[in-house]
């Protein structure tokens, strides 16, 4: 059946909003922010002129002060990037496994109870861990004390490896119930005749999660590890109200320098630019995960086929010889039942 094409206008009609809030909220303040970082552009003076690639070529030149700025803010980020996203995709898979299992009223109030901090804001999550952080009366410092594990208070957000700790363990927190509610929605749909399958033929739950759990969840799963890491590329408030950066920059990340670049040294055009090859790097990084994700697919569907062809093969048998071919668990449990 052929679109008339009043209905082909109406379905243009209704593209039309998306497409204008695309090209007003993302594609004009993209090519701006190409166009301010090819020029001299100061928040103080305004534009100095067309500079071409000389505030790409300051920022990736070693041992200058943007390169400095930069490559310090790209591996501080990538190190939080390492030390969050294992917790944030295992301990969510992990709580939507026991969530799952459990009775459909309980399952609805815990599904609900771990989402709600996703909804609380940077700021009071800072001031949480700040809270229970603190060097001087905090509230971990304060209970190691009184049991006897430290004499000295540890300094949580001033030193190194506590500083990154306390960043992660609050964004962990923070950020969880996203993931752990698209994992306990993709466990929902997950066929249970396959598992009643399984339990007839006596799989543990090991053989059960792998053979059957994790590959159907596996869209979601690759969707969850790079909104993850796209997320955690975006670290700014927790280092700037936890840490402030600190220990000497150790936790100072790309946003922060784009954000000290621009409005510490009043450099709008050599921050665009750091914001550029920060997209670009996100871009890439997500690039490889989405190649890497395919060529896995490919290779499971492949191995599925040749399994599935093989089985055909081992059980596609005349009337005479099903007797002589060895009988399922499935088979031999009607057998004991007739």
């Amino acid at each position: 059946m052929y679109m008339t094409k009043r209905t082909k206008w109406i379905g243009f009609l209704f593209v039309i909003p998306f497409l204008v809030s695309f090209l007003i909220f993302w594609l004009t303040p993209l090519l701006y922010g190409v166009w301010i970082s090819l020029h001299d552009f100061r928040l103080s003076v305004g534009n100095n002129g067309f500079v071409g690639l000389k505030n790409y070529a300051d920022i990736l030149t070693p041992d200058t002060l943007y390169n400095n700025v930069f490559m310090n803010s790209l591996k501080n980020t990538l190190m939080f990037i390492v030390l969050s996203v294992p917790p944030l995709i295992l301990i969510s898979l992990g709580l939507a496994l026991l969530i799952d299992n459990l009775p459909k009223r309980l399952k609805t109030f815990f599904r609900t109870v771990f989402f709600l901090s996703y909804a609380i804001s940077v700021t009071a999550v800072s001031a949480l861990y700040l809270w229970l952080f603190g060097a001087n009366g905090g509230f971990i410092n304060n209970l190691l004390l009184n049991t006897g594990v430290i004499s000295s208070p540890i300094n949580w957000t001033g030193d190194q490896p506590y500083a990154w700790f306390v960043i992660v363990i609050a964004t962990v927190w923070w950020t969880i119930g996203f993931n752990m509610l698209l994992f306990v929605n993709a466990l929902d749909e997950v066929d249970p005749n396959l598992y009643e399958a399984a339990d007839l033929d006596g799989a543990s739950s090991w053989n059960k999660f792998r053979y059957i759990t994790l590959p159907d969840i596996r869209n979601i799963s690759i969707f969850v590890m790079i909104t993850t890491v796209i997320a955690s590329f975006n670290l700014y408030g927790q280092s700037l109200l936890i840490t402030r950066g600190g220990p000497g920059q150790s936790t100072s990340s790309l946003i922060m320098g784009i954000h000290a670049t621009v409005f510490g040294n009043n450099q709008l055009g050599v921050g665009s630019a750091m914001a550029l090859l920060m997209g670009l790097i996100m871009m890439v990084i997500t690039g490889v995960q989405y190649w890497m994700s395919y060529r896995t697919n490919k290779e499971e569907t492949e191995r599925g086929k040749s399994e599935k062809k093989r089985f055909t093969r081992a059980t596609n048998v005349g009337p005479t010889n099903v007797s002589s071919r060895p009988a399922t668990t499935i088979e031999k449990k009607e057998r004991k039942v007739t």
